[in-house]
């Protein structure tokens, strides 16, 4: 069986590392706040191109704790809208209604998954105050035409890079284009800590701060607290692993790419659409991270049971979409019906970076070899 990510294999290219790594935090004394945490942000600001990083304990505080603290500093207020892709994982969404700002989903390009320019501008009221930019399967939203919208109508624009890491535009990486980013290192993600971890990259020194101390119970300084903050650090353990697989991470995202290559070349079966044209446009591949391969078939269910049959493990990446979660039962009747298809049709081949070539053809064969109903 190709499984559809291999963890263990991923970490066992770095076990002597990562050791070392965690022995170098256990040997040290110190556990949190220190200095592996501030290393692997000078690190990923530097590898993303800000000059701020802030490292938090998931993917959904780095969205949650950029939206406060922007409420904080009087750019958001309660009730403000904020446009996001109606496709999106639940987490973007959750990160607004917590801090109850109102979501506007907005309908995806059905070609890239990510926000369509024409559609956000047409959703932008006099309430709209920022947007939720998501960069869906490693896959930058169209960032200088979102950036232009914004600056146009004075918007605040957050990334979610959750899954795009090393993805990007001109030469311009996920994390350096919004005036703020939240990345998850969820063990599964391009970069992957041992554990949960996240953080936040931004050019503004006085967001950094604010972040900084909203994640710290509030407090700048010690037993003094400015604001009802909370607790969402990264570790010292996770941090010191996360510098490892850091130096690894362009390779991988290399091999990400030629794996994506080899599918978008082989698999030849008209009944499983492709997430890039291979002869349109070369270049949106080597701009994409690939954090998932996902591509889309209106016999979805008996497709990965072919595949299952054909010893390839899938995943479905999402199968029931945010406005139809009984978390929102209030949207429940309110209709998107591109990403309702969407929802309906996608599945997530192998991509991992561990796969040999061998696996990748048997994949491609499995996907030639369907047939339908």
């Amino acid at each position: 069986m190709i499984p559809f990510l291999d963890l263990k294999k991923i970490n066992l290219q770095y076990r002597q590392e990562l050791i070392e790594a965690a022995t170098r935090v256990v040997d040290s004394g110190w556990y949190i706040k220190g200095k592996e945490v501030e290393l692997f942000e000078q690190e990923f600001s530097n590898w993303c191109g800000t000059t701020h990083c802030v490292g938090v304990a998931n993917g959904l505080d780095a969205l949650t704790l950029t939206l406060r603290a922007w409420k904080e500093l009087g750019k958001l207020h309660e009730g403000d809208q904020i446009i996001v892709p109606a496709n999106t994982y639940i987490a973007s969404i959750l990160a607004i209604t917590e801090n109850r700002l109102t979501p506007v989903l907005v309908e995806p390009d059905e070609d890239t998954y990510n926000l369509c320019p024409m559609r956000t501008a047409a959703a932008i009221t006099h309430k709209t105050k920022a947007i939720l930019a998501v960069h869906l399967y490693g896959q930058l939203a169209p960032m200088p035409e979102i950036m232009e919208l914004a600056e146009a109508n004075n918007l605040l624009v957050l990334e979610d890079s959750a899954q795009a890491h090393g993805a990007e535009i001109n030469g311009r990486r996920a994390g350096n284009w919004g005036h703020a980013s939240g990345f998850s290192f969820y063990p599964g993600k391009n970069l992957g800590a041992l554990g949960d971890a996240g953080a936040i990259t931004t050019n503004d020194e006085e967001l950094t701060q604010t972040i900084r101390a909203l994640a710290n119970y509030g407090s700048h300084k010690k037993y003094e607290n400015i604001y009802q903050g909370v607790n969402s650090r990264l570790d010292e353990v996770q941090a010191a692993l996360l510098r490892v697989k850091l130096r690894y991470l362009d390779a991988e995202t290399l091999r990400r790419r030629e794996i994506a290559l080899a599918y978008a070349k082989g698999i030849k079966n008209r009944s499983v659409k492709q997430p890039i044209k291979i002869d349109a446009n070369i270049t949106s591949l080597e701009n994409h991270a690939f954090h998932l391969y996902v591509v889309r078939s209106s016999d979805r269910d008996i497709l990965q049971q072919h595949l299952l049959t054909s010893n390839v493990q899938t995943m479905i990446h999402y199968p029931i979409p945010p406005h139809q979660q009984n978390a929102y039962a209030s949207w429940n009747r309110h209709s998107y019906p591109i990403t309702e298809a969407i929802h309906e049709q996608v599945i997530s081949l192998p991509i991992s970076p561990v796969m040999d070539n061998e696996q990748v053809e048997q994949v491609i064969d499995a996907c030639n070899d369907f047939t339908g109903i």
